[in-house]
């Protein structure tokens, strides 16, 4: 299975507007990266180049690949060099001194052959950092917007179409595909949503709406819905909107 997933579907400019917090939280993960100038980084999952150009800024040569031709066209529009690329059929032989990726592999559902992909593309001794989603992620979220969809009659799939592993599992994956020195930790991450629950579907799981038939123009009928339902959940005393947020953050080495 190398098809990219289908409830997966992303518009630059409010990606921009209502999700600049996955890149600004991701800064510790290109401090765990820890880049150096010369190296040669294939960032996967790279979006609209965000993270890639701070990994330019360091000094590195970076090449960006994403599913989404919209994020690649925005991210080309930074003057990076990115591609539309699966990431579950990386096409690339020992030509990367590490491979970066950020909030992007749960979306990824052939995980192992990512994890089979990613350690080819690497050079000998060659690591990968990362983060994504973790077991618990969004769960709170999940469960109100299929609660909404059900209580409509909409049919959605018994399992959320994102992979959000636990330390073993994801462990298992990626010694599977022969890698080494793998290390992963959950981290809870509750995270402000600057645009409420009803701008973070419309942002995320507008593609997962699409998979349920949902008509464009109902879709923000039922994000204010879900909106309005998780409100004793996530709206916070100060007004704001916070988000049940877990993440898993990793580290491992190619074999020299």
């Amino acid at each position: 299975m190398t098809n990219v997933n289908s409830t997966s579907r992303w518009q630059p400019d409010d990606y921009a507007k209502n999700a600049a917090f996955v890149p600004a939280l991701g800064a510790p993960v290109v401090a765990l990266l820890d880049p150096k100038p010369g190296e040669r980084i294939l960032d996967l999952g790279c979006g609209d180049g965000v993270l890639t150009q701070k990994l330019v800024e360091a000094g590195a040569t970076v090449v960006g690949v994403d599913a989404s031709d919209t994020m690649i066209v925005a991210a080309k529009a930074r003057g990076l060099d990115a591609y539309v690329v699966d990431g579950q059929s990386l096409g690339f032989e020992s030509e990367f001194d590490a491979v970066f990726s950020n909030a992007a592999l749960h979306w990824m559902l052939d995980f192992e052959e990512v994890a089979r992909g990613v350690f080819r593309a690497l050079r000998p001794g060659g690591r990968f950092v990362g983060e994504m989603g973790g077991q618990g992620n969004v769960a709170i979220l999940r469960m109100g917007l299929r609660a909404e969809l059900l209580r409509r009659g909409y049919r959605v799939p018994d399992e959320d179409p994102q992979w959000y592993p636990g330390i073993a599992e994801f462990c298992a994956v990626y010694e599977g595909a022969g890698f080494v020195d793998v290390e992963a930790q959950l981290i809870p991450r509750p995270t402000p949503l600057p645009a409420g629950v009803a701008g973070w579907l419309k942002t995320f799981r507008a593609g997962f709406m699409d998979h349920a038939a949902v008509p464009d123009h109902l879709q923000d009928d039922v994000a204010h819905a879900v909106e309005t339902a998780l409100e004793t959940k996530l709206h916070k005393p100060d007004g704001t909107w916070e988000a049940d947020y877990v993440r898993l953050r990793f580290t491992m080495r190619k074999p020299s």
